[in-house]
């Protein structure tokens, strides 16, 4: 499994038109477009900036730990989520998140020896002039299943 089955294992961010941008170990960034993500006020609708800022847990996890190899039989897991609006987004909205070499090593260490390795993400939105819109922070694991 990589990032790239990712997205399309998840329908509903494919019908939102949601693109990965960028995805390497401990990276992730995709963008919503404004269509068909607009609400009844003309300004993005809440559900789809928390949706890209969400799904980064699962991509940026399937490009960082060996879900392949060591970690066969782990997926990754959102456990609790927050999102913070800062100001109304209009056209493309840019997410983007990441975790730092010492707390990827932490995780994997941690799935390893316990069978689940937790990790805190946050998560910054941007619409086209670089604003910030939103924001949020998420509680991941990567877990064996089963």
């Amino acid at each position: 499994m990589d990032a790239s089955d990712g997205l399309g294992s998840v329908p509903i961010l494919e019908a939102m038109g949601i693109r990965v941008v960028e995805v390497r170990p401990g990276f992730a960034r995709a963008e919503l477009p404004p269509e068909p993500n607009t609400n009844h006020f003309g300004v993005t609708y809440a559900g789809s900036l928390f949706s890209v800022a969400e799904m980064l847990g699962g991509l940026l996890a399937l490009a960082t730990f060996d879900l392949d190899g060591e970690l066969a039989g782990f997926v990754p897991l959102v456990k609790e989520s927050t999102i913070r609006f800062r100001r109304p987004a209009l056209g493309v909205v840019r997410a983007e998140a990441s975790l730092s070499d010492d707390e990827v090593a932490r995780v994997r260490e941690s799935a390893l020896a316990v069978g689940k390795g937790e990790f805190v993400l946050e998560a910054t939105l941007t619409d086209a002039g670089g604003e910030v819109v939103a924001s949020t922070t998420g509680t991941y694991q990567v877990r064996r299943l089963g």
